[in-house]
């Protein structure tokens, strides 16, 4: 019985190291086989990097702010009699806008005038009465003074039929009326805005450290919607830094000769500083932005773990210069002739092998026009 059992034992224990043996082979052939794994390539499309001289330039949003602008308002309350202007047409300074209802001041001035003629009257009567002692000094003054007031009634009333006959103040085009015919107006109601477009200011801010580049007279490019571009040149350089961003307000001129501006647009500003800046020049899907680093993807010849040799990528960090159009500038950490992946990046690590495929690229204008402009 003993000997049966040790047999069987061993017979165990043999068919255990032989599984065993067969199981620790398959093992070590699956960890060789995936040592030896390459995954697939990955399609991408590339460009060789280019080398550029820029216009070293500063970038900005703006708004647009007219040399003048108010909203025209009644100076004194009354009634509106007559409406001399249409919506949104050009006025020249002095013209008249709207006249209220005078019938009240215009009594007031004839009864006024009859009152300045009956003091001159007097006033020559005594003068004729004094020379012949008849009458005192003090009276011939009292004469003199009651007709200084009637002409100075005389031309109070004058002066507030005139503020009662509203005129622009200024040559511009006029916003939307405001008023209508009939319409009591209060003091300081208003009527119609006004606004200067020719010439017409941008004011934008820049941070302090850029402040010393900038002076009066330096050249600024605008883009608004649409396409509308625009030369001017700074005129303003405010003399007080914002505690809260640190920027400086900057303010610059543009002819708008065209009127496509107006008051309240946000445009872009572009100052032209003169000096070039030296850049590899990309398209902006080249690059992967990150927290830790702006990167990109070099493609060069690798070798597997086989030893064979394959298309494949590497990582580089790369510093940005700024933007034009679809382009970005790189100027450190990439080399002008190097071939550079433009799409795909973000399924991309490195040491990954890709497939080139540019039948199809990014778009890579330094202009670019879209279809909607």
């Amino acid at each position: 019985m003993k000997k049966r059992m040790f047999w069987m034992l061993v017979v165990v224990i043999a068919f255990v190291a032989v599984i065993g043996g067969v199981k620790y082979k398959q093992v070590r052939e699956a960890m060789a086989q995936g040592a030896s794994f390459q995954p697939p390539p990955e399609a991408v499309t590339t460009t060789t990097a280019q080398r550029e001289e820029w216009p070293s330039t500063v970038a900005a949003m703006g708004t647009v702010a007219p040399v003048q602008g108010v909203t025209v308002s009644a100076d004194l309350p009354g009634i509106v009699e007559k409406i001399s202007f249409e919506s949104g047409r050009r006025v020249r300074a002095g013209e008249v806008l709207v006249k209220l209802d005078t019938s009240q001041e215009e009594a007031q001035l004839a009864a006024a005038n009859s009152q300045r003629d009956l003091a001159r009257l007097n006033l020559d009567r005594m003068k004729g009465l004094r020379e012949s002692g008849v009458i005192s000094q003090s009276d011939f003054d009292r004469s003199a003074a009651e007709l200084t007031q009637g002409e100075a009634r005389v031309g109070e009333i004058r002066a507030t039929i005139a503020r009662k006959t509203i005129r622009a103040p200024f040559s511009g085009v006029l916003g939307i009326r405001k008023v209508n015919l009939g319409q009591y107006l209060a003091g300081g109601d208003p009527i119609v805005p006004l606004q200067s477009l020719h010439p017409i200011y941008v004011n934008f801010s820049v941070p302090q450290v850029q402040v010393g580049r900038l002076t009066a007279g330096t050249p600024v490019r605008l883009t608004a919607e649409g396409g509308v571009q625009s030369m001017g040149k700074i005129t303003a350089v405010d003399a007080v830094v914002d505690e809260a961003t640190r920027n400086v307000q900057i303010q610059a001129t543009f002819e708008n000769a065209d009127s496509r501006l107006h008051p309240g647009m946000f445009v872009e500003t572009q100052v032209q500083l003169g000096a070039s800046l030296a850049v590899v020049t990309l398209p902006a899907s080249a690059v992967s932005y990150a927290p830790y680093g702006d990167s990109v993807f070099i493609v060069e010849q690798m070798k597997g773990p086989d030893g064979k040799p394959y298309r494949g990528v590497r990582q580089q960090f790369v510093k940005l210069g700024g933007s034009r159009g679809d382009q970005v500038g790189v100027t450190s950490g990439l080399k002008a002739g190097e071939e550079v992946v433009t799409s795909g990046v973000f399924k991309l690590r490195s040491g990954a092998a890709v497939l080139v495929n540019n039948k199809i690229q990014p778009a890579n204008s330094p202009t670019p026009r879209p279809e909607d402009s």
